[in-house]
């Protein structure tokens, strides 16, 4: 199975927006949209899923399954361990701040806006 959070990783990975990914696996916009934005394993229609396995498998993205050794010798992603509670509240606060890569100015902008 696939998750949300591994579909994103493997787009940053490769440098490609969810439009790029759609058009490479031959699947609708909205549909990468809603399976990223589920949360834990992707659910959806087997063969939907298994356009999006393929189309990452075809640019030479391996998803490595939880517990499964990779059999490839590239970079890759991989949390150190099974997500927990704490993991999923982590990731809720950060998502919440928006993006990262925004100048450090223009979050703490945000943030005053927001009190």
């Amino acid at each position: 199975m696939i998750t949300a959070a591994q579909m994103r990783a493997a787009r940053a990975l490769l440098g490609i927006d969810q439009r790029q990914l759609a058009e490479l696996a031959d699947v609708s916009l909205p549909t990468i949209q809603r399976m990223e934005n589920s949360t834990g394993h992707v659910r959806g229609v087997v063969e939907t899923l298994t356009k999006v396995v393929a189309a990452f498998d075809a640019a030479g993205v391996e998803l490595i399954g939880e517990n499964v050794r990779s059999a490839g010798d590239g970079r890759g992603v991989r949390f150190k361990q099974a997500a927990s509670m704490n993991d999923v509240y982590f990731h809720s606060r950060i998502m919440e701040r928006g993006p990262l890569n925004q100048p450090a100015n223009a979050r703490a902008a945000r943030r005053s806006e927001r009190h």
